[in-house]
């Protein structure tokens, strides 16, 4: 997920890591289901942990799914990168275990939707439970940016963009808009 209001300033990167590609929409890896990490997933996980975050971080984002780099595992960070400091979260399997029925809406972006924003509403409040990256298994309450980006990351491992949270309309529009764009920066 990309913050409008964090994306001005990134927060410093890591030495010497390397980072992934970032997939764009239509990429067809974004719309698929990820799958669930097991324990022969273990190596991987762990491998991709820093270099997930050190391409966050260098976009810059605040939060950051699997399938978002090519790979179909049900695993996304999380950092909000408030005051500048950092306070990473791995979520390993996560899913939402109790959502408010009270709505919050606000305006979403995604690094896999460069520069597209939308307003898209979502449950206020949303509890999550989720393995971490040492194996320990925990919960998480999120309200106002943390719930909207905890909602966000797990809808990309459900094969879901922000964008489909809107009209039709909008969508198309969003989406004609970011091939054009793409297309024009390509040249």
């Amino acid at each position: 997920m990309s913050d409008p209001v964090t994306e001005a300033s990134p927060a410093p990167v890591l030495d010497e890591i390397e980072t992934l590609p970032i997939l764009v929409a239509p990429h067809p890896v974004l719309k698929a289901r990820a799958r669930p990490v097991t324990e022969a997933d273990h190596g991987e996980v762990q491998a991709l942990i820093a270099r997930m975050f050190e391409t966050m971080y260098r976009a810059p984002g605040i939060g950051l799914a699997a399938p978002q780099v090519g790979v179909g595992l049900r695993m996304a960070i999380i950092d909000l990168q408030r005051d500048n400091r950092r306070t990473p979260i791995v979520l390993i399997n996560p899913e939402v275990v109790a959502e408010s029925d009270a709505l919050a809406t606000r305006e979403e972006g995604c690094l896999s939707l460069p520069g597209q924003y939308a307003q898209v509403t979502r449950p206020a409040l949303v509890r999550v439970r989720y393995t971490d990256e040492t194996g320990a298994r925990r919960e998480i309450e999120g309200q106002d940016l943390l719930g909207a980006c905890l909602q966000h990351e797990i809808d990309h491992l459900d094969g879901v963009l922000f964008v489909d949270h809107l009209s039709v309309l909008r969508r198309n529009i969003i989406m004609r808009r970011l091939v054009k764009e793409q297309r024009q920066k390509a040249k």
